[in-house]
């Protein structure tokens, strides 16, 4: 397992500002990467400063990375699945493990909300967004996990371990890891059902499983997710920061989108050079 002073997830312009900013004051940083994010969307940008002409923002994301990995950051391309506190952090990814004594989440937030029936309504009645952290209520229990990829399936993996019936739900999507370990339907999602709490799965096939859990791991775990697994304060579905940009988890920051306000490349930029300046600090420390 490799060591590092500073991680941060994500290598947009809140990332690689970060990331800079820390390897120049003489910390190892490591940034991880799964891709471009929501800025390989814009097809132009022309109100940044220094870009000189018009550019898209996947020509932006790979000039910002370039800067980065020229000046000796290390960068590893992979898809976190889980980041564990406990004094110092341990964030994985479906191949590797890396440890750091500060952690930077700067993946972003995601644009869409999963449009599900009854979602909304039986969150912290059945419906949950962390096994680590709810996986004892549901011990010996039917549990289903929405999903489709390597965050679905380290979710159903840490739930096997109390509860022999775990069913991962792709909604209509077509699994993007190996699933072949748990049983899985993909029938598109109609509600999640219940009463007082989650008793039940219906979906548009006229299919329908009863269930007491259901565990939320659409797509890849995004900086919120993240940050509540690890026990940070969640508000307003962002992560709650102060102004220096330290979340209620001691040596973790957050930057960029995820935290809320103008979701623009200048404000990432500058939250990322401030979310690495407490970072020095409190490594330093």
């Amino acid at each position: 397992m490799n060591n590092y002073d500073v991680i941060i997830i994500g290598s947009g312009p809140a990332g690689i500002s970060a990331a800079l900013y820390s390897f120049r004051a003489g910390l190892s940083t490591l940034v991880i990467s799964a891709g471009t994010g929501a800025l390989a969307k814009a097809e132009k940008i022309e109100n940044f400063y220094g870009t000189g002409k018009p550019m898209s923002g996947a020509e932006l994301h790979a000039s910002g990375e370039k800067q980065a990995t020229d000046l000796g950051i290390d960068m590893h391309r992979g898809q976190v699945v889980s980041v564990e506190y406990s004094g110092s952090f341990i964030v994985s990814t479906a191949t590797d493990s890396f440890t750091s004594k500060a952690l930077i989440l700067a993946t972003g937030t995601s644009r869409k909300a999963p449009k599900i029936k009854g979602l909304a309504e039986f969150e912290g009645r059945g419906v949950s967004y962390c096994a680590v952290c709810d996986a004892f209520f549901y011990r010996k229990k039917a549990v289903a996990v929405i999903g489709e990829g390597e965050y679905a399936l380290k979710e159903a993996m840490e739930l096997s371990h109390v509860t022999d019936d775990v069913t991962i739900l792709t909604n209509g999507i077509e699994p993007k890891a190996d699933l072949s370990r748990f049983n899985v339907i993909t029938d598109p999602i109609l509600e999640i059902s219940g009463e007082d709490n989650v008793c039940g799965v219906s979906f548009e096939s006229g299919k329908s499983i009863e269930v007491k859990g259901v565990f939320i791991a659409l797509g890849v775990a995004g900086s919120t997710d993240m940050a509540r697994k690890i026990g940070a304060v969640i508000k307003d579905g962002k992560i709650a920061v102060n102004d220096k940009l330290e979340t209620s988890v001691p040596g973790l920051f957050a930057a960029g989108d995820c935290i809320g306000g103008t979701l623009q490349v200048y404000k990432a930029v500058s939250d990322g050079a401030l979310a690495a300046k407490s970072a020095i600090s409190f490594v330093r420390k």
